[in-house]
């Protein structure tokens, strides 16, 4: 399984933000930002203050992907 966090940068455009402003107010380094960008796995606590910065839930930022849904996407590209 696989992790997208597309639900995150989309909010981020829907709410006027940028990845810097999530970073400061939400307390998160530059380096979990970057994880994200990568669609890496980031801690949990992570994931909680950019929901409580953002006031949302973890399913309005994040998706999980099953692998054949990956690997058919691998296969149209």
């Amino acid at each position: 399984m696989s992790v997208s966090y597309k639900k995150l940068w989309k909010l981020l455009i829907d709410k006027g933000l940028n990845k810097t402003q999530l970073c400061a107010e939400a307390g998160i380094t530059t380096n979990a930002m970057a994880r994200l960008g990568r669609d890496e796995d980031v801690r949990v606590e992570v994931l909680v203050k950019i929901c409580s910065a953002l006031n949302c839930t973890m399913d309005d930022i994040m998706e999980i992907i099953p692998d054949h849904d990956i690997q058919q996407r691998r296969l149209r590209e």
